[in-house]
């Protein structure tokens, strides 16, 4: 079980690290800060770049955690609440990603709850410190956390949307 959680572990890690570069830096075919930002302004995420250095920071630093296995429920929460922002802003495309829906936030979002309540294993920062196999209501915090935190955001989006659609 413990290889398992490492190698999920790090899977994710790497697909978030993968997601940031491709937003902030344009690695892997990826837009890069100015064409994120426009993509962030045309789905109500304003002000656009802010939003866009704040969605990659929050990639990484979630990454950082659940790669590490540290601090893994505040790691898995980061990610939780980041995929929650994600998925909503493609809703309205439906589940599939070939039509640019959420289902790869949804998958990635999915695998930190699934983290946040098994714990990192025993190949972890976590491990080392005793705090490998968090008891259930720490996973089901992290999972509520993030989506606590995501809430302000969607909210001034969909403002700003409605806004927008009143204005033109």
């Amino acid at each position: 079980m413990d290889t398992g959680l490492l190698l999920l572990r790090v899977a994710l890690a790497a697909l978030l690290l993968g997601h940031a570069a491709q937003k902030s830096l344009g690695r892997f075919r990826g837009a890069g800060l100015e064409g994120s930002a426009t993509m962030f302004h045309a789905l109500g995420f304003r002000p656009a770049r802010p939003m866009v250095v704040a969605a990659s920071l929050s990639e990484t630093a979630g990454a950082a955690l659940v790669l590490l296995g540290a601090a893994t429920p505040l790691g898995s929460a980061i990610v939780c609440g980041t995929m929650v922002v994600a998925a909503a802003a493609n809703a309205d495309k439906g589940l599939w990603a070939h039509h640019g829906g959420y289902e790869v936030a949804l998958t990635y979002g999915l695998i930190a709850a699934a983290l946040a309540f098994t714990g990192p294993g025993a190949y972890s920062v976590d491990a080392v410190l005793g705090l490998a196999a968090p008891p259930f209501w720490v996973g089901a915090c992290a999972v509520v956390v993030g989506a606590v935190a995501a809430t302000p955001l969607l909210l001034r989006r969909r403002a700003l949307l409605r806004r927008s659609e009143s204005a033109g």
